[in-house]
């Protein structure tokens, strides 16, 4: 009877399931049966850095993609998505708004652009509160009937969103906690609103009632904005009712964002102009794009721990089954019989450390959501407790890419495998 056939029946009796995958077959009673105490602490060692290499890289991308998620959505709930306004070369963001005709050639080409939700028009005005000799300098954002308010109802902390009526201008306005603050101010407060004229000087002043106290988190937009009626502006301006600063735009996907905006540059009036808000705050979505490097750092340090780790308990396992090889060659079993042996009993190992990692990453995650228990400094962050977004299609990638690399990375160690001879094998203590 030819050697590998002895071997076959020898190992896998009577099993004809066992019989087509041999090596399979073996490293199966090698996990189940065949572990010694050290080596069985050497595997419980690889499964536990493997478990957490996959845990850190599921939480690292919940917590990223749930970070990024929340503050760009309330920079976009406050702006839009993308602002068109006439060219002004010489002004700033935060400047006051040049008013412009509301023109319907112009709404026409936004909505025809695939992707758009919402226009809204609004204004800005440049204002100084006062209350209690308290005073504090904002820009007045004025916005108008058809402007979205669930945008910015979340981030109410106190009080209501703004009422119209249809004789005049609302009297009531909306300011940030942080400037309640400082100004001692409460919902129903009575405020002087000042306003300072750019060409002459000269100021005028409204009585607003304050209907409610928001907070977005932002600092560039609480310590800055407040919030009122657009047809104030219109008449502290002498503005007509259909002058406005521009267009907010809001669309479905924000992902659109960019090409949007470049086929709105494309077909807009040669006088108007047409930007994202991404190029009004730079910096912020700089800070959040910086997070995607700090995600794939996260991600191959986590990646080496998990090979490394694999690898030493996979060369300990060989060097451990010395004479188990030499017996297998001997009797006629090819190296990449025996190697596949030990590949198997490694890739058991690694799933079940991917398995634990998926269970305990994933968990901590849904309990974030559920609980939010981590907190952070929304000065500093931008949100008070950590946010997280979990895409089970880059968890599930995240598993078999960590399962993919470790495999062929484990390929390495059992070359030593088709370096040893029988004789030398067997007699190894």
């Amino acid at each position: 009877m030819k050697p590998r056939l002895i071997l076959l029946l020898c190992c896998a009796g009577s099993s004809f399931e066992t019989i087509v995958n041999i090596s399979f077959y073996i490293a199966r009673r090698l996990a189940v049966k065949g572990q010694k105490r050290f080596s069985a602490f050497i595997i419980r060692l690889s499964i536990t850095a493997t478990a957490i290499s996959v845990a850190a890289m599921i939480l690292t991308l919940g917590f990223v993609n749930g970070f990024q998620q929340a503050v760009s959505e309330k920079i976009f709930s406050f702006w839009g998505h993308i602002r068109v306004q006439h060219y002004q070369a010489d002004r700033i963001f935060t400047a006051e708004a040049a008013p412009i005709t509301s023109n319907d050639t112009v709404v026409q080409i936004i909505r025809n652009q695939a992707g758009v939700k919402n226009i809204q028009s609004f204004a800005t005005r440049s204002a100084v509160l006062e209350h209690k000799q308290e005073i504090e300098g904002v820009l007045f954002k004025g916005v108008g009937k058809d402007y979205d308010s669930a945008q910015l109802k979340p981030f109410l902390k106190a009080g209501r969103w703004l009422q119209y009526n249809d004789s005049s201008y609302s009297k009531e306005i909306l300011v940030s906690a942080q400037t309640a603050a400082l100004m001692n101010l409460q919902v129903k407060d009575t405020i002087k609103v000042y306003f300072i004229s750019e060409e002459t000087g000269s100021s005028t002043y409204r009585k607003l009632v304050v209907a409610g106290l928001y907070r977005t988190g932002v600092e560039e937009f609480d310590k800055l904005f407040a919030i009122g009626d657009i047809r104030l502006i219109q008449l502290l301006n002498n503005w007509t009712s259909q002058q406005i600063g521009g267009y907010e735009i809001f669309l479905s996907d924000y992902r659109q964002m960019d090409s949007t905006n470049q086929q709105l540059i494309d077909q807009l009036p040669i006088e108007w102009s047409s930007k994202t808000t991404k190029e009004f705050y730079p910096n912020i979505f700089d800070w959040l794009g910086v997070q995607d490097i700090n995600r794939n750092v996260i991600f191959i340090i986590m990646a080496i721990i998990a090979i490394i780790n694999l690898i030493t308990c996979l060369l300990i396992l060989v060097l451990e089954r010395t004479k188990m090889i030499g017996t297998l060659k001997s009797i006629g079993a090819s190296d990449w019989m025996i190697q596949k042996v030990f590949l198997y009993h490694a890739t058991l190992i690694t799933l079940k450390g991917i398995g634990i990692g998926l269970i305990g990453g994933l968990g901590i995650c849904i309990l974030q959501q559920q609980t939010g228990f981590i907190k952070l400094d929304e000065v500093n962050y931008y949100v008070a407790t950590a946010p997280v977004l979990i895409h089970y299609g880059e968890v599930l990638l995240v598993c078999i890419a960590t399962a993919l690399i470790c495999y062929l990375a484990l390929i390495i160690p059992t070359l030593l495998i088709r370096k040893m001879q029988p004789v030398k094998a067997l007699q190894f203590r």
